[in-house]
């Protein structure tokens, strides 16, 4: 096989590594360094109080079902990773071609954009389910583990299903293998597991959130009715343009002829060019603050009370337990999405059951996103990594906690405009605590913390190359102002910073 050509990086988060799935599983032998790491997360617990929110996800426990476990994911490991990428759909057209085509037996949900796509696919799969549908959904980055990515009924597959899926398709993977220049990718290999997965289930509708992009995405090899465009803004500029416009036109490659498009509130230019494609392919636009969308929101207790607009009616009384105004404007896009698969729009403009849509809504979770997992003092993961992610989560956390202080934990990966986040969130931080995760691509804390003492000046950053040392420096700081009141630590800066920071303050 001829040597891979230069590809572009795909994504901003990529594989946790093996020593950190050691960290999840207590049988797992560990090496000395993270017998310290584990002496780290006890201490964590001990000072930040009992658990909140989702369980952590843990390795099988079944020693031979764990190895083969790892063995996939070594397997998987092996190809391309998510920092690598080839722009075309041509492998994957020809592993469906081989498979059969498993992503045509079910409908599917096409989610992409910038920022919120994965809290907006879990509400429209919580939305679908409540309506009696067997549901799929295929997400990425895993904040934990790599089942989480394939999800059946909302639950992430078992690790015996996720072996015996990849063991089904692996000839096929190896036969278009042999047949190209450049090997499956793993992102392309995980996708095909997914369709595989959904098929053989089977699913009645699937949720797919595009990895990135849209037009060559890998997942762009379904025709799915329903388009949904979250918020676009500038993030992978090196791959998808420098403009919000140039970024759109690269997005709007999900929408398929006579689909229905689903769009979140977008910069005029983005707009414009996501209109110029649906007109193209005759398909049917529905507008967040035209056609649906957020009438009223009130902050409660554990998230927020809302009135939705959707395509059939008005929606009161809708209970949603996440915070901040970019999450109840996701729920007004999932709500329309689910409308629209279900018919609803101007011609048959009929409301969905109102109490089952409460239900739906008041039963979402979406871990690593503003996601409460410590109380005493309060701490905060939101996967934040580009300035408009950082500006929104700034905004939602004072408006749900009003701390009196707030400290933040930031680490981020290479290639992203860290000034821009660490902007976003100076006006909230009384002290900044920088530090790194274990991916290849993280910042270093030192290089980082340059940037950070230009933006927060020397006297509010403190440097803890270690992640479980900076939470500690964190809450520690926070509980220094708990007698004068509300004091709390928000963890941020990447997917894998927050999936880290997880298993270190949850596992018990």
């Amino acid at each position: 096989m001829s040597e891979q050509p230069e590809a572009y990086d795909r994504f901003d988060e990529p594989e946790i590594p093996d020593e950190f799935h050691d960290i999840v599983d207590a049988e797992t032998e560990r090496d000395p360094d993270l017998a310290v790491i584990e002496a780290g997360s006890r201490t964590l617990r001990a000072m930040a109080g009992p658990p909140q929110g989702d369980p952590v996800p843990s390795r099988p426990e079944d020693p031979e079902l764990a190895k083969a476990l790892r063995e996939v994911e070594q397997e998987l490991a092996s190809r391309w990773g998510e920092t690598k990428l080839e722009p075309s759909v041509k492998r994957i057209a020809g592993l469906m071609d081989v498979l059969g085509e498993p992503q045509r037996a079910y409908p599917s949900i096409h989610v992409t954009g910038t920022n919120g796509k994965t809290s907006t696919s879990r509400m429209i799969e919580a939305l679908l389910a409540a309506f009696d549908l067997r549901t799929g959904r295929y997400t990425s980055p895993h904040v934990q583990l790599i089942t989480e990515r394939i999800s059946l009924d909302g639950a992430p597959v078992d690790a015996q299903r996720f072996v015996d899926t990849y063991q089904d398709i692996k000839p096929y993977i190896e036969l278009v293998d042999s047949r190209e220049d450049i090997r499956l990718s793993f992102f392309e290999v995980m996708t095909g597991m997914a369709y595989a997965a959904f098929a053989d289930a089977p699913v009645d509708v699937a949720v797919v959130e595009v990895g990135m992009g849209g037009t060559w995405d890998a997942t762009n090899v379904i025709d799915a009715s329903v388009a949904v465009i979250t918020p676009i803004s500038l993030d992978h500029t090196d791959r998808l343009g420098n403009t919000p416009a140039e970024i759109a036109q690269e997005k709007g490659g999900i929408i398929k002829q006579g689909a229905t498009v689903i769009l979140a509130q977008q910069p005029v230019d983005a707009a414009q060019v996501l209109l110029k494609k649906a007109v193209e392919v005759d398909a049917t636009v529905a507008r967040e603050g035209m056609e649906f969308g957020v009438v009223s929101r009130e902050v409660a207790v554990g998230g927020q009370h809302l009135t939705l607009r959707g395509l059939g009616g008005e929606y009161t009384d809708v209970f949603l337990p996440m915070y901040g105004a970019h999450m109840a404007a996701n729920a007004a896009v999932a709500l329309a999405a689910v409308e629209a698969f279900f018919g609803i729009g101007a011609e048959h403009a009929r409301p969905l059951d109102a109490d089952t849509v409460r239900h739906a809504f008041a039963s979402v979770t979406s871990p690593g996103r503003m996601e409460v997992v410590r109380r005493s003092p309060t701490v905060v993961l939101d996967a934040a990594h580009n300035p408009a992610g950082a500006q929104v989560t700034a905004e939602a956390v004072t408006e749900a906690f009003g701390f009196s202080r707030l400290v933040g934990v930031v680490a981020a990966s290479d290639g992203k405009d860290i000034r821009g986040v660490l902007e976003a969130f100076e006006p909230i931080f009384a002290e900044v605590v920088i530090t790194q995760n274990s991916t290849d691509r993280a910042i270093g804390a030192d290089e980082l913390a340059a940037v950070a003492v230009e933006v927060f000046g020397p006297d509010r950053v403190q440097v803890e190359p270690r992640l479980d040392d900076a939470l500690e420096a964190a809450i520690t700081l926070a509980e220094e102002e708990a007698e004068y009141g509300g004091a709390g630590v928000l963890v941020t800066g990447s997917v894998f910073t927050v999936g880290e920071a997880r298993l270190l303050l949850k596992k018990g």
